[in-house]
């Protein structure tokens, strides 16, 4: 009966804000709507081809498209609010909650193990929200005695490294100096984590020389694992790449045994964890956060670089906050405005994760509005596509904020506020939402904001070109490494 339904190209979905049918194949297209060897390193324009050519069709149409070919389930891609909130709200443990869609993030478990809090479902997610997420949580890491440790911790480690930038360039004798960032902000944000948070002991030059890099491969191969597992470890094998990663899977499991190490201590953020697991029991959640909060942070400030290098007077204004502030505490954070602004539009525009995975476990009514419901299908895998959501004008463009969606402007979220709408009113989705919401997000917002922060503060920076195409895999992040030109502010305090 279903393959029949296919046949005769019949709508599964049911209700009154239906989805539109996406074909499988059509001229011009940007991609096909699928991932496949030849394109999978190109998830954004898979999503792209999703949103093309529906212009004239009506809000549940043109936000909303389905895939649907014979002997495979239905794909849902929805850019729309109004259906990824009440998805991400109704995903958890409870029978008949979605479940976060495993089929993308199959090499993420491969390398770092099943048992995490990213990759189980029901009730071992329950059991592993509970052991690993309130470590992580605003009232943890906010407390003014803990924060005061980290604050001075963190913020030493980003005026270190980039006083070092700051020395190199001025050894180079130029006013001016041409830079690929990405690197640099990968090695401070894993060594906040690792020495920071963790307590661990690991030299900054290890850090930069041998984990980021270790890290960077296995993410990399983890992308590529999800896709081709099966044809990708003979290919491995024949060009040598397996000895490179059975290397950096050493790498990472020391860093691994590096961030546990301080827990019998109670050094870093261990002193704030109250549990009995065993270490072996956390062992997947650490390789987890290792690698996906070095992947978010780097992502997240990088695309800030980035934005920032080409809005001079979004930068000078964030400048004539952080010159004065000797502490990075929430209240002197919450009162630069301009800084946490340009923030949310990052994560806005650019988001580092680009689509959220879920999956109906059962026939299940999404409530869009009061007298609208979308009946989403058994076993249907749901992409939201959060990259594009934040991007479509109906959302986010002149008519709502008073500037185009697509373009870099911090200034919104105050226009915003002024026309009175709320955090709840709006949202970017930036680190996910409901209750499988990034439990990093507290101190990823201040670490990118310290680490931006002291940045803006040392350097004025500019780009050559105009734009930057995103580059995505397990996060998203500027194709070019964050290439910009820095210059040191004088007189630098």
């Amino acid at each position: 009966m279903r393959l029949l339904q296919q046949i005769k190209k019949k709508n599964p979905f049911t209700g009154d804000y239906l989805p539109s049918r996406v074909s499988l194949f059509a001229r011009n297209r940007v991609s096909l709507p699928f991932p496949h060897l030849w394109n999978y390193r190109e998830p954004i324009r898979i999503l792209d081809a999703y949103f093309q050519f529906v212009d004239g069709l009506d809000n549940s149409q043109k936000h909303n498209r389905f895939l649907d070919v014979p002997f495979f389930p239905a794909v849902l891609v929805t850019r729309d609010p109004a259906v990824i909130k009440p998805i991400l709200l109704d995903t958890g443990d409870k029978p008949g909650q979605f479940d976060r869609d495993t089929l993308p993030t199959d090499g993420i478990a491969r390398a770092t193990g099943e048992d995490s809090l990213l990759y189980s479902n029901g009730e071992q997610w329950r059991m592993q929200k509970k052991l690993a997420a309130p470590s992580f949580g605003k009232t943890k890491l906010f407390q003014p005695e803990k924060f005061a440790e980290f604050e001075q911790t963190f913020r030493k480690t980003a005026a270190d490294r980039l006083d070092i930038l700051r020395e190199q360039q001025s050894a180079a004798g130029a006013s001016i100096t041409p830079i690929e960032l990405e690197p640099e902000i990968s090695a401070i944000m894993l060594e906040m984590l690792v020495n920071n948070f963790f307590g661990g002991q690991v030299s900054y030059t290890d850090i930069q020389q041998r984990y980021v890099p270790s890290l960077t491969l296995m993410i990399d191969h983890m992308v590529t694992d999800t896709i081709a597992h099966r044809i990708q470890a003979p290919i491995n094998f024949v060009t040598g790449k397996n000895k490179r990663l059975n290397a950096a899977k050493q790498d990472f499991e020391a860093l691994t045994d590096i961030a546990l190490a301080g827990r019998a201590n109670g050094l870093g953020m261990w002193s704030q964890f109250k549990s009995d697991a065993t270490d072996e029991q956390l062992r997947s959640n650490i390789r987890v956060f290792l690698a996906g909060a070095l992947e978010a942070t780097t992502s997240f400030a990088g695309w800030a670089f980035m934005h920032l290098a080409r809005s001079p007077q979004v930068q000078e204004a964030i400048y004539n906050e952080v010159e004065p502030m000797d502490i990075y505490d929430p209240d002197n954070l919450g009162q630069a405005s301009c800084l946490l602004q340009a923030l949310q539009e990052t994560l806005r525009l650019t988001p580092s994760l680009y689509f959220l995975p879920r999956r109906a476990t059962i026939d299940t009514t999404v409530n869009v509005s009061p007298d609208k419901k979308l009946i989403i299908p058994k076993g249907t895998h749901v992409l939201l596509d959060v990259w594009h959501a934040n991007r479509c004008e109906d959302f986010w463009g002149e008519a709502v904020s008073g500037y185009p969606a697509n373009e870099f402007a911090p200034q919104r979220w105050q226009v915003l506020k002024d026309k009175g709408y709320s955090a709840k009113d709006l949202m970017h989705f930036g680190f996910g939402f409901g209750p499988r919401t990034c439990p990093g997000t507290s101190l990823g917002m201040l670490e990118v904001g310290l680490v931006v922060g002291a940045f803006v503060k040392m350097f004025r920076f500019t780009a050559d070109t105009g734009s930057v195409s995103p580059k995505a895999g397990v996060s998203t992040k500027p194709s070019d490494g964050v290439s910009i030109n820095i210059e040191v502010r004088e007189p630098y305090q």
